[in-house]
């Protein structure tokens, strides 16, 4: 049986090239011309993001926050008065610098229970009032906070009983004088960034007052 020849594939044979075919098809070497994504226009920023970004910027604090957040401040400042005693018996003529605030601080201590009544009036009348705005209730809540721990020295005094001489009189003194000028500094620089319409961040009351926000 004669046995049938083996069929030689030749390029002849071979599948045609689809180039030759479709010119148009790219080859499959070389690199797509892909458009150049950096030279494309960029889209302008939108106007309300702008328009919303210049109005944060420029915001002003409201003047009756201002002055409400203000008068907050009064409240530590008047009850740490008590704490400049030894102070002012040391140097007289640091009174003069509180001669301007003595009618005020008069009619304060006229009033009956004047402390308590100011420190719940602005506690809840302000602190827990949400009509007021944040900015208000956050410096209130310090100044709260601040008059709070202005009363604890006090506490301890009686608790301890120093007496009148000795080393833990010394100590008292050295402490009552040291909150004293602590407070006027708190007061000072309160006052001024409430003038100013930027919020203060006193040590130590800062952070307590703004996990009660």
């Amino acid at each position: 049986m004669a046995s049938i020849p083996l069929l030689h594939l030749s390029q002849s044979l071979t599948i045609p090239n689809l180039r030759t075919r479709f010119p148009s098809l790219p080859h499959p070497l070389t690199r797509p011309n892909l458009p150049n994504l950096k030279s494309q226009p960029k889209w302008p920023k939108s106007k309300s993001t702008a328009t919303r970004m210049s109005y944060n910027k420029g915001s002003v604090t409201p003047a009756t926050d201002r002055l409400v957040s203000a008068v907050a401040y009064t409240l530590p400042f008047f009850n740490s008065l008590q704490y400049g005693r030894y102070l002012f018996m040391q140097y007289p003529k640091l009174g003069y610098l509180f001669d301007p605030l003595l009618p005020i601080i008069g009619v304060y201590r006229s009033i009956p229970y004047a402390s308590f009544v100011a420190f719940f009036a602005l506690y809840l009348g302000v602190v827990r009032n949400p009509s007021f705005s944040h900015y208000v209730r956050f410096n209130s809540m310090q100044a709260v906070t601040l008059d709070v721990l202005l009363v604890l020295p006090l506490l301890l005094q009686r608790i301890l009983s120093p007496g009148r001489s000795g080393l833990g009189f010394r100590v008292m003194v050295w402490v009552y004088t040291a909150l004293f000028v602590f407070s006027v500094l708190c007061f000072v620089y309160s006052l001024a960034s409430c003038v100013l319409g930027r919020t203060p961040y006193l040590p130590i009351v800062a952070d307590a007052a703004g996990r009660q926000i």
